[in-house]
């Protein structure tokens, strides 16, 4: 089911965005090389609890998941593109890591990730995170009252293509609310002027991915982590976005 949210909702919801991107600016200054992946787990684990937030995460166990996630952070790394689980390991030189982090504060929930480049950046994983991120921007700028969710997929499956890249539509964007995946679902591609018809109340994630040379994954042994078919690395984006009458509002912008 599509819920609009009023105004006021909409303001109450700017507490766990700004939350969520509070932690996520965290984490990026804390992710250098030789941090271990479970101590970003632990850094984003204590801000939870001192703000009396609840983890959207831990205790998530879909259809497509072995079991309960278990932490509070997706950290995926080089070849892992989504859903990565945090495991007892050291960030090297020039590894591509994304963060994904999502919690619910006084019963809203924010969903927001950011791909960064630790150490000494590839000219390739550069251009990548460049893509992705202007895919998002794409998306974002459709995300207006008269357009529609195929507007938003279009305008970021116009970006990877231009750019040479080819997209997967298995997962993408989601409503969000007072759960973290909701009605409707935001592809990474589409039609414009199909889907569900944009107007203002409406609040969801967007969330470009791209991999450099492949749109095909598969699931890691740990159950979770989603990785390129051919080993070619990912970069992934995401931000929780209001259509208001005003224009786009992130409510997960980071300052």
């Amino acid at each position: 089911m599509i819920e609009l949210r009023t105004p006021a909702e909409i303001t109450e919801m700017r507490a766990a965005g700004s939350f969520v991107a509070d932690v996520l600016t965290e984490l990026t200054a804390a992710s250098a090389v030789g941090v271990n992946l479970l101590d970003l787990d632990a850094i984003a684990h204590r801000a939870i609890r001192a703000r009396g937030a609840e983890s959207c995460y831990i205790d998530y166990h879909p259809s497509f998941g072995a079991s309960p996630f278990g932490k509070v952070l997706c950290t995926s790394v080089n070849d892992a593109a989504l859903h990565g689980l945090p495991y007892d390991y050291n960030l090297a030189d020039g590894d591509l890591l994304s963060l994904d982090f999502a919690v619910s504060v006084d019963g809203w929930v924010a969903d927001s990730a950011v791909t960064i480049i630790v150490g000494t950046p590839r000219v390739e994983d550069l251009r990548l995170v460049e893509v992705t991120q202007a895919a998002l921007d794409a998306g974002i700028a459709a995300a207006v009252p008269g357009n529609r969710i195929g507007d938003i997929s279009a305008a970021i499956g116009a970006v990877g293509r231009a750019a040479g890249f080819t997209i997967n539509t298995d997962f993408g964007g989601h409503g969000v609310g007072r759960t973290m995946h909701g009605d409707p679902h935001v592809p990474n591609d589409g039609r414009p002027g199909r889907g569900f018809p944009l107007r203002a109340g409406l609040v969801f994630a967007i969330e470009p991915w791209l991999m450099h040379t492949s749109d095909r994954v598969f699931t890691d042994p740990d159950g979770w982590t989603l990785r390129s078919m051919d080993g070619s690395r990912a970069a992934h984006v995401e931000h929780t976005v209001a259509v208001t009458d005003d224009g786009p509002l992130i409510l997960t912008a980071r300052g």
